[in-house]
């Protein structure tokens, strides 16, 4: 495999830091590595976008508008004269926010939660409120007077009609109300449904509502009469919006699971809430036609029109449907990692989209889409989406609750802060190297800092001074966890980051060896089928990395590593398991001792297999330990190996066969009775067997019933005289030493 000059120099400085290490480095390095939009994705990011191939370069630049004291902000409309009414939770407030960025409180309901606002006449706006739902009307000077009492608990959406008229959707009947200008309402149209919860008009002046509870799309006609348009198996929808071509695209998201709740709010769905506990609902999809056409976020899958791909039960979070004006609909996309709470377009046309829980804002790309991480915010949850005139786009947050901006223009500097990477115990670090492009007055910098706690806190060291050519060695102290930050400056379309890798040496752990399994004398086991490399003359107890890596893969998964069991007499097989958690290459020596011995003495050295057949004839019998000694030298510099070893539980060695007494033969009318005793040196006599022609055998028992210790003694009566033959028999030991006589008559 050829490797690149890049990355031959990254693994040369590494391996430099390495050296000049302290002596419990491990010499093989680890690499933390970014390269794809999902990895770039895991960190944090301002004024830079991450598109669908993991290029990391400048994004739009982001500046408040205005910062609520309120924790979150649920809708955003706009009034005639350019300025922005925010709805909020958990304290009930309409805010205004004016062209120039200067805010103030416009309305302050008794309810806590702001969930609906809809344009009303003369630079006026209707506001929804939950819970106890109420319907103000607010005119252009901040006065209030209630409109309609829905008499129910939400009010989610709000939307008008040509005429004027009102259009309320509530919960926990799931009802839409019609309300006339002077306020006088009524049931427009019962959905069967828990909550409605999005409103909006297609240009036919059908009203389209959604649901939650279960999550559906109706469309519904001037006379009240409703027509099932999309039947998703998510909990809700959360939003409806038109394309200038008249296709619907549907937002929709699993809330909590109890159905009899509210829907869930970004409160529900986040544990990074700042405030108090809220009632709870989606952003709710407030009134007319906007151009609209997809969304996706990081992860996708698509569905066919007219059968609902459903998503596996509590893997997704939230989908796009499309429903073209005839009616067929699929699925652009379910995502299993953001929430999604609204969208719009930018300049191009391209769909933008708020997400939670982290705040983020994609730009859909290409057919199929390809999503682009467009911002990311500094709060948990976008909310809300508002593109004005000018083709800014305007996106409200919760934990906190603010308005911000995304500027048309790139940035000119942005920064990227890895998610902190774990090297799961002390390491030094080798080298830092990034790949990207980054001409003219573009740059691209990097820092390091490293710590001791899974979160950065006052304990980590500072940020390293910025190095600034790839690769360069991470000068951040020895650590256990590592963050790199990406800063990336310049103009146009500024530089481009594509991929970051940072190398580090975990300290080195002293091997274990977990286990010693001592086989039964003369188990041993054939080798393996041959792999098909050939054997080389002269190279006996050689290799190479090559074969080693060959040998590796071919055994990989393949099982035991032993062959097929069989016996020879006088070998011992010995096994281990040893581990290493920097997963070094182990070599192992074995030793032994007799029972009795102070000393240890070598049996083999530098095995790299953990089986070995012992030869147990080249010893003296006796009670036997061995003691496996793993060590990670092959993997480690001179004087940085270290050792673990175990003792194995005492085993028996015996080669000698028992030995036998005189028989002593007695005629007791018409039978012969024979004794005989039976001793061994180190073992217990295991069996005794009697023959008369040396092919038919049969077990003889000890007096005492028992075959258990070195001697033993024997009787046993044949019916009638020993023939001319006589009697063979057999002994064998605990070890199967085995020792034969003959018995004649006298």
């Amino acid at each position: 495999m050829l490797i690149s000059r890049y990355a031959r120099r990254a693994l040369a400085v590494a391996l430099l830091v390495a050296c000049a290490g302290a002596a419990t480095d491990a010499s093989s390095p680890k690499f933390f590595t970014a390269a794809t939009q999902p990895e770039f994705l895991k960190g944090d990011l301002q004024n830079l976008s991450v598109d669908a191939r993991g290029q990391l370069m400048l994004g739009p630049a982001t500046e408040v508008v205005y910062e609520t004291p309120s924790p979150y902000l649920w809708t955003v409309v706009p009034a005639p004269d350019g300025s922005l009414f925010v709805g909020t939770g958990n304290d009930g407030r309409v805010y205004r926010i004016d062209p120039q960025g200067r805010g103030s409180q416009f309305f302050d309901a008794t309810e806590l939660e702001i969930h609906a606002i809809a344009p009303g006449p003369n630079g006026g706006i209707y506001v929804g409120s939950s819970p106890d739902g109420q319907i103000y009307k607010v005119d252009r000077d901040g006065k209030a007077t209630p409109f309609f009492d829905p008499a129910q608990k939400y009010v989610w959406a709000l939307t008008t009609d040509a005429k004027g008229n009102v259009y309320a959707g509530t919960g926990e009947r799931g009802v839409v109300y019609r309300i006339a200008p002077d306020g006088i309402g009524a049931l427009f149209y019962d959905t069967k449904a828990t909550h409605a919860t999005a409103l909006a008009f297609d240009k036919a002046g059908n009203l389209l509502v959604g649901t939650e509870s279960p999550g559906r799309v109706f469309k519904v006609d001037a006379q009240g009469k409703g027509f099932l348009l999309l039947d998703t198996p998510y909990q809700e929808i959360r939003a409806l919006r038109f394309d200038d071509k008249g296709t619907l695209l549907v937002v929709a998201a699993n809330g909590r699971p109890n159905s009899n709740a509210a829907p869930a709010t970004p409160a529900d769905v986040t544990p990074q809430q700042t405030g108090g506990s809220t009632p709870g609902a989606p952003v709710a999809s407030v009134s007319v036609s906007t151009e609209i056409t997809a969304v996706v976020v990081d992860s996708g899958s698509g569905g066919g029109s007219g059968s609902t791909t459903r998503p596996a039960s509590g893997t997704s979070k939230g989908a796009i449907y499309r429903i073209a004006p005839d009616g067929l609909w699929d699925m652009l996309w379910d995502s299993r990692e953001d929430l999604p709470y609204d969208l719009t377009f930018d300049g191009d046309q391209h769909v933008v989209v708020a997400t939670g829980d982290k705040g983020k804002i994609y730009r859909l790309d290409g057919d199929p889409v390809r999503p682009v991480l467009l911002a990311r915010a500094p709060a948990a949850q976008v909310t809300a989406l508002y593109k004005d005139a000018r083709g800014r786009i305007y996106f409200a947050t919760a934990n906190p609750g603010k308005v911000s901006r995304l500027s048309a223009d790139h940035a000119s500097r942005g920064t990227y802060e890895s998610e902190v990477r774990d090297a799961t115990q002390a390491s030094s670090w080798g080298s830092i190297t990034w790949r990207g492009t980054a001409s003219g007055n573009n740059r691209i910098e990097m820092s390091t800092r490293s710590g001791n706690t899974e979160t950065p806190d006052d304990t980590w060291s500072a940020w390293s001074a910025p190095y600034t050519t790839s690769p360069a060695a991470i000068v951040s102290p020895k650590a256990r966890y590592l963050q790199w930050r990406a800063t990336l400056s310049g103009s146009g379309d500024g530089p481009v980051l594509t991929s970051v890798t940072a190398a580090y040496l975990p300290r080195n752990i002293r091997p274990v060896v977990r286990s010693i399994t001592v086989q039964p004398p003369g188990i041993v086991y054939q080798k393996p089928y041959s792999t098909g490399d050939p054997d080389l003359a002269g190279f006996d107890n050689q290799t190479t990395p090559e074969r080693k890596l060959t040998q590796a893969a071919q055994t990989q998964g393949s099982g035991s590593a032993v062959g097929r069991k069989t016996y020879q007499k006088g070998l011992q097989t010995l096994q281990w398991r040893a581990e290493d958690e920097n997963e070094d290459e182990l070599a192992y020596d074995v030793q032994y001792r007799r029972e009795g011995d102070a000393n240890w003495k070598v049996l083999r050295t530098g095995l790299t297999d953990n089986i070995l057949v012992w030869d147990t004839t080249t010893v003296p019998n006796g009670t036997y330990f061995v003691r496996v000694v793993a060590s990670d030298a092959p993997s480690n510099a001179a004087g940085a190996a270290m050792t673990g070893e175990l003792e194995s539980s005492a085993f028996d060695i015996d080669n000698t066969a028992p030995t036998f007494g005189a028989p002593s033969i007695k005629q007791d009318g018409g039978r012969t009775v024979i004794t005989i005793d039976v001793r061994d040196d180190h073992s217990p006599i295991a069996k005794l067997e009697v023959s008369s022609d040396g092919q038919n055998w049969r077990p003889l028992f000890p007096a005492d019933g028992i075959a258990d210790s070195r001697n033993e003694h024997y009787e046993f009566t044949i019916d009638g005289a020993l023939g001319p033959r006589g009697l063979t028999l057999r002994a064998m030991d605990a070890m199967n030493n085995v020792a034969t006589t003959q018995v004649e008559a006298k």
